[in-house]
């Protein structure tokens, strides 16, 4: 009786070690304060080149926006950057690793964490079941836990509620926490799919259009969040927006896509004043900012 849960320990351990396995390091030379770098990335569909051989890096600590108008390659540059693509050519780099090609839930485990245009939350869960769900490898999802390891199951499922009502709290969803996801508005799902991100303690998170939808008092509420989190916590962010106003205020740098691939880079002062961007992507109305 005393081999079976050693066995299950020996198993079990086996199992962790496969699903931790780092993606190998690359030896460019000093990376200094890039976090992510994105190398000559490509990617065709058919005879549409969605991307086409994007370069460009993020540093720490930084929120970096990304505009362009809509075919530009944006949201699918996310998609090869997070796994849910994968790129005909190029590299992604993220803190020294190369994590090109590699599947969205390893991509996930190197703490890069993303959202999408339109929010894909648990409809029939709760909010606080929503977040509840996001950290890694809870031992109890494993059954044998629940014999042999309970208190340990317990003291997890503990510390991970706790945390959830923290974020939860922080995102001002406190209220809802009892409420299923699918009846929040379009703002709290925002507001809810950052929140997921934050259960995951991310280095990196990748926000895709998160003002889409959003009325401007919540918008004002997220951008503080995302402020916030940069400063305080030291995440870092790339920030796919339309909202010029809320990227301007909020962003630095700002990077500009063009068919598939950057046209420039710089601080947003320089973006806003460039005659390409206010030609092709800002329009008239920000030239006189």
């Amino acid at each position: 009786m005393l081999l079976y849960p050693v066995l299950i320990g020996y198993y079990q351990r086996m199992i962790e070690k496969q699903e931790t396995a780092s993606s190998p390091a690359v030896n460019d030379g000093d990376q200094g304060d890039t976090l992510l770098s994105v190398r000559d990335l490509s990617k065709r569909f058919g005879g549409l080149q969605a991307i086409n051989r994007a370069s460009f890096d993020v540093a720490r600590g930084t929120i970096t926006g990304l505009i362009g108008p809509n075919g530009a390659g944006k949201t699918t540059l996310f998609g090869a950057i997070t796994g849910f693509h994968r790129p005909d050519s190029g590299r992604v780099i993220l803190k020294g690793h190369d994590i090109t090609g590699l599947e969205p839930h390893a991509i996930f485990a190197h703490k890069l964490c993303r959202t999408f245009q339109i929010p894909r939350e648990h409809q029939s869960m709760t909010v606080l079941e929503n977040l509840m769900l996001v950290p890694p490898q809870q031992i109890g999802e494993r059954f044998w836990n629940a014999w042999l390891r309970p208190s340990a199951v317990r003291a997890q499922e503990k510390q991970i509620h706790d945390q959830a009502l923290e974020v939860m709290e922080f995102v001002s969803l406190a209220h809802l926490k009892d409420e299923y996801a699918g009846n929040l508005s379009g703002g709290q799902k925002k507001l809810l799919e950052l929140a997921r991100t934050l259960m995951a303690e991310p280095d990196i998170v990748l926000l895709d259009e998160p003002a889409a939808g959003v009325n401007r008092t919540l918008m004002k509420k997220l951008a503080q969040n995302i402020e916030y989190l940069r400063r305080e916590r030291g995440i870092t962010f790339l920030l796919i927006e339309h909202d010029m106003d809320l990227v301007m205020s909020l962003c630095d740098p700002v990077i500009v896509m063009s068919e598939g691939t950057k046209l420039m880079q710089g601080p947003p002062d320089a973006v806003r004043t460039d005659k390409r961007v206010l030609e092709a992507y800002l329009g008239a109305r920000h030239g006189a900012a």
